[in-house]
């Protein structure tokens, strides 16, 4: 067995550059040692092989039946030496010996078949290619990632600009942020020592709706460069119930397909940044505030981490992997409810007294508030000024204004309106929205005051009976949506078919008639 381990180990690592676990205690052989090749691609360490057999042979067969018969190695040895020495004796005499029934003899050893990991490994093999990591080497990076093919930011902004509206200053940070990005990898990759690039990790607070987690969803589509949204409202101290810190980055190596050296290139988006904020008033442990926040310090900043390779948290039965967070971009995003408050409060005790003094409650209806924060604010609000230090980079998002909303309805590549349209086109129905309309829905979309969410909300509340009635008729062509109807003092404008039909043949423009000579 051990010339089998020699012969089939000769390396740690497999030519592919995956590193082989052993399927017992998930183990990397990097630090396991050698494996034994089970059938099914298994590996298995050679200490859990040697635990293995010697708890096979320390085991009491004596209640276990083969075949109806107990097992006994001893008698079933003896047996097999007589019926060999009843054999021989039957050569030499020449006869053959039956038995008294005339049927055949058994055969007196036991017939035992160790396990076939095949089939044991039915439900597993595909989940032992996901517990392997490996590490691309520097030609396979240069291979996969071209920085003269990288867009400049300006281009990044404009492919935004098709899905997102407005927050054009979130836009040209994060659009800078991730050019300045791929610079540090392909200085990386180059070996160019001359200048350290260090990374500047991002904090995207604004009201909530306002579009923080849909703009890095958008992002993530236009990267090359593995991405992993992670959510800070689940993660706790390492102890208790909940994901450990180190998870956020075994998501991004998962994002990487387990590549270590593309992970440690990677960017995560840590949303419901300001559910970890300190709890006020509390005499318990905080477990899910200010420890996390002391936890992700070592994550923001840069270093050596250990992390858990296809799970949340850390256990004996889960392979662990050395990820180096240093070049890894940070963008953390929340709402900071009650921000708002603290922002108007300092800025109303700045007032002064005379004639050119600014009113208390100027400040009182600002929509973009979030604009005049500081990293004191996001102090008050409960944020460790060592955590606040760990993202330079503090940009607040606007919030959202009505004639914002009537963009966000129609302006965007999977505008809400556009949805609509192309379910009703699939039954032959024309959806159409007046202007007039689009902005009694942006005003009823206000007054919830949960931003751009709201406007699906409205919108399914009078759609539901349209989308119900009208795969009912046939003879329905068109159907226009009108601002009585949003606020409940009208109907629809439903055209028929054959209006349509009517119409454009009136439309058509006539053909004209050129006089020939002679």
């Amino acid at each position: 067995m051990s010339d089998n381990i020699n012969n089939n180990n000769n390396n740690n690592e497999n030519n592919d550059g995956t590193t082989e676990i052993c399927f017992v205690c998930r183990r990397p052989s990097t630090s396991a040692g050698d494996m034994f090749h089970m059938p099914n691609g298994v590996s298995i360490c050679q200490d859990c092989l040697r635990k293995t057999m010697d708890q096979v042979s320390s085991m009491d067969f004596s209640n276990l039946f083969i075949n109806g018969a107990a097992f006994n190695p001893v008698q079933n040895v003896r047996k097999e030496k007589e019926n060999i020495e009843i054999s021989e004796s039957d050569k030499v005499t020449g006869e053959e010996k039956k038995p008294e029934d005339g049927k055949e003899p058994k055969e007196s050893g036991p017939s035992i078949s160790f396990l076939n990991l095949s089939d044991l490994m039915g439900g597993f093999g595909p989940q032992m290619g996901r517990s392997r990591v490996k590490k691309s080497s520097k030609e396979d990076l240069k291979k996969e990632f071209d920085f003269s093919k990288v867009e400049k930011p300006h281009k990044v902004k404009e492919m935004l600009d098709k899905y997102v509206v407005g927050q054009e200053q979130a836009k040209k940070a994060i659009s800078v942020a991730v050019y300045n990005h791929y610079k540090r990898v392909q200085a990386d990759i180059e070996d160019d020592n001359d200048v350290e690039l260090e990374k500047s990790n991002i904090l995207l607070l604004g009201p909530t709706g306002c579009g923080k987690t849909y703009l890095v969803k958008t992002l993530a589509k236009l990267l090359n460069v593995p991405l992993a949204i992670a959510d800070a409202t689940s993660l706790t101290e390492a102890g208790y119930i909940g994901d450990d810190i180190e998870s956020v980055v075994s998501k991004l190596l998962a994002a990487a397909d387990n590549d270590v050296n593309r992970a440690e290139r990677g960017i995560i988006f840590v949303d419901e940044i300001d559910k970890i904020a300190k709890k006020k008033e509390t005499r318990s442990r905080d477990v899910s505030g200010e420890s996390v926040q002391q936890g992700m310090l070592k994550l923001l900043e840069g270093s050596e981490i250990e992390v858990p390779v296809g799970a949340n948290s850390k256990n004996a039965m889960v392979p662990m992997v050395t990820v180096n967070t240093k070049d890894i971009l940070f963008i953390c995003g929340g709402a900071f409810p009650d921000l708002d408050e603290i922002i108007r409060k300092r800025l109303s005790k700045e007032t002064s007294i005379g004639f050119n003094a600014e009113l208390k409650d100027r400040w009182d209806k600002e929509k973009n508030i979030f604009k005049k924060v500081t990293a004191d604010d996001i102090r008050e609000f409960g944020m460790i000024p060592e955590f606040i230090g760990r993202l330079p980079v503090i940009c607040p998002m606007e919030g959202l204004t009505e004639d914002m909303m009537v963009r966000i309805l129609k302006e965007p590549k999977n505008a809400i309106v556009k949805q609509y349209e192309k379910m009703l086109s699939m039954d032959g129905v024309q959806l159409k929205f007046t202007d007039e309309a689009m902005h009694a829905i942006a005003k009823k979309a206000m007054e919830k005051d949960t931003g751009a969410r709201a406007l699906r909300s409205v919108i399914e509340e009078f759609m539901l009976d349209i989308m119900f009635e009208v795969p009912k008729d046939d003879n329905i062509g068109r159907v226009t949506i009108t601002e009585e109807y949003i606020k409940g003092k009208g109907g629809p404008v439903i055209d028929l078919k054959g209006v349509l039909a009517l119409e454009d043949t009136i439309s058509l423009p006539k053909p004209e008639i050129s006089a020939t000579s002679g």
